[in-house]
């Protein structure tokens, strides 16, 4: 996340709306990519469900036809909010679902056909997290942080975020729309099926039997979380969302002073085969070495920022372990990341 600021010079968040020191209302303009001004008769107002809901500041131009933000028209359905349990849950979905479209406009990766149902289960029981056909379908309930981390424990997961879910269930839709249409034999597929297994494996087969049975000893070593070793399409899933958090928390610790070069931490090497990719693409040892290098940044400061949450009194905030496998999945999304980016 970036640093803003208010023109009267005090720092701003992603979601203010209102500068503490000047008492300004601002917003967020996703096309330039920057925390504004709003007054009256500027150029910009707020979309409409920040005006009745309080639960949005993002901004459209004062002359556009549409009432809801570039974030909010994307929204398929969403939750009755004639129930204030319902607009609270929902107000936490959607900050969570603008950090990551954040993040990809910013990636610079386009994002067509990408909607969102926002479903409560009490409207409809049988409703699951997931996505199909563009559609990211995410469970209200997992805004409640007691139900979360019920869940979290029942599937003995070390990390549960909403932020996580839409992630998540984003590398599913960029699975379908970047990767799925290829030939089977086309390069970027060819990589996929090398570092993530082969992706024709009978999916439902592969999650009942991960149920029934967790996950494979010493799947530490090749996979970032224990879900990931169930199909090689969960495996990717859980590898892009963890990308995705890495360039999402080292812009924020970046952009707000913490260098690696001022932490007094041993640098934990990693050797140079985590950041090949397979060869059958095209091989750049300057982009391997960027690779590594922003990757150790990330294992530095998130050791330190584990190391502040105990001082706290609190769990590891980064519960996760990069080995050279991992690492090596994490190269191969860095590359998705960088040829989607190419076709905006």
């Amino acid at each position: 996340m970036q640093r803003f600021t208010c023109d009267c010079g005090n720092v701003l968040f992603f979601g203010s709306s209102k500068c503490l020191k000047c008492g300004g209302a601002v917003g967020y303009d996703p096309v330039g990519g920057e925390m504004v001004a709003v007054r009256p008769g500027g150029k910009w107002k707020v979309c409409d469900n920040g005006v009745k809901h309080g639960v949005c500041n993002w901004l459209l131009p004062l002359d556009a036809a549409e009432k809801l933000c570039l974030a909010c028209r994307m929204n398929r359905t969403i939750p009755d909010l004639r129930t204030g349990r319902n607009l609270l849950l929902w107000g936490r979905m959607e900050m969570a679902k603008r950090r990551l479209i954040y993040t990809l406009r910013r990636m610079g990766i386009p994002l067509p056909g990408l909607a969102f149902d926002i479903v409560s289960t009490l409207s409809n029981p049988t409703v699951t997290t997931g996505h199909l056909n563009g559609v990211i379908t995410v469970n209200l309930e997992e805004a409640d942080d007691t139900y979360r981390q019920i869940n979290r424990q029942q599937f003995g997961e070390n990390s549960r975020t909403l932020l996580g879910h839409f992630r998540h269930e984003s590398a599913h839709y960029f699975w379908q729309r970047n990767l799925s249409e290829l030939a089977w034999d086309h390069p970027l597929r060819l990589a996929f099926r090398e570092r993530f297994g082969d992706e024709w494996l009978d999916y439902s087969v592969a999650l009942n039997a991960h149920y029934e049975r967790g996950a494979p000893a010493g799947w530490e070593q090749n996979f970032i979380t224990a879900y990931a070793a169930s199909h090689p399409w969960e495996d990717w899933a859980g590898t892009w969302a963890h990308y995705l958090q890495i360039v999402d928390g080292l812009e924020t610790c970046e952009s707000l002073g913490i260098q690696v070069k001022h932490l007094a931490l041993p640098l934990v090497m990693l050797p140079g085969e985590a950041g090949v990719l397979p060869v059958m693409l095209p091989q750049n040892g300057l982009v391997d070495g960027d690779f590594l290098a922003w990757l150790q940044r990330w294992m530095c400061l998130s050791t330190v920022l584990n190391e502040i949450s105990h001082s706290l009194g609190e769990q590891a905030l980064y519960p996760f372990v990069i080995t050279v496998r991992v690492a090596q999945k994490l190269r191969l999304a860095h590359h998705f990341a960088t040829v989607w980016r190419r076709v905006v």
